[in-house]
């Protein structure tokens, strides 16, 4: 069941909601939102559509001649277009809004958890985000990813957390912690297990309710020092 962020009223599956965002909160909605209101009506007879889905079809058709233009230029200059760059040694993810996967994420920094549905936050980044306003429980948090080739390095870089591929390294509002420091702890685990950030990719083929009730790929972060 999917839950309106803006209004709070309920919808049993994640169509009825997308309607609701494109007939109800035309203007409101967040940029990320607004693209799966297109996507999802991109396929609506145009007598059926909302003008919002309109608006967004006709921005689609743009992005695709884009795209025609872009490939045929890497045709043209040898380029790979299947490469994804990388931006501070940190692989970057490919075809954003192609999936909508969930987990949960628990983030802790010397006794202190994130509040990652606070503005700093929440929906700071396309391919992997957190979003509404309500934790799943205690500390821990709904992650919602919307693209492939997502490493756990790059998630928790949209929160503003910078670790090494190893995860033996993280730095964290301007303070470096370091594993091989003495009296220092790293810990980033995937449902239990260590995991080294720069090599994990999400994937958690789970809808929202199934990640709430604990299913999918539950991660943790925790950062403690002793002085």
């Amino acid at each position: 069941m999917s839950e309106c962020d803006y209004c709070g009223e309920s919808f049993a599956d994640e169509d009825a909601y997308l309607r609701h965002l494109a007939d109800e909160h035309e203007g409101e909605i967040s940029r990320i939102d607004q693209r799966r209101v297109d996507d999802a009506l991109s396929g609506d007879s145009a007598n059926g559509m909302s003008s919002n889905a309109k608006v967004g079809l006709a921005g689609l058709s743009v992005i695709m001649l884009a795209a025609v233009a872009l490939t045929g230029y890497l045709v043209a200059t040898g380029g790979d277009v299947g490469d994804q760059p990388s931006q501070d040694g940190i692989e970057q993810p490919s075809q954003v809004g192609s999936v909508h996967e969930h987990g949960q994420i628990t983030i802790t920094i010397e006794g202190e958890s994130l509040d990652l549905l606070a503005d700093e936050f929440r929906l700071a980044d396309d391919a992997f985000h957190t979003e509404g306003t309500k934790r799943v429980s205690g500390d821990s948090y709904l992650w919602h990813k919307h693209a492939q080739d997502v490493t756990l390095r790059y998630a928790l870089d949209t929160f503003g957390i910078a670790v090494n591929d190893a995860g033996t390294e993280l730095t964290y509002n301007g303070t470096t912690y370091d594993a091989d420091d003495p009296g220092t702890t790293i810990e980033i685990t995937v449902d239990g297990d260590s995991v080294a950030p720069g090599g994990f990719e999400l994937n958690s083929m789970t809808d929202e309710a199934a990640a709430i009730s604990g299913e999918g790929q539950n991660i943790a972060v925790t950062v403690t020092t002793e002085n």
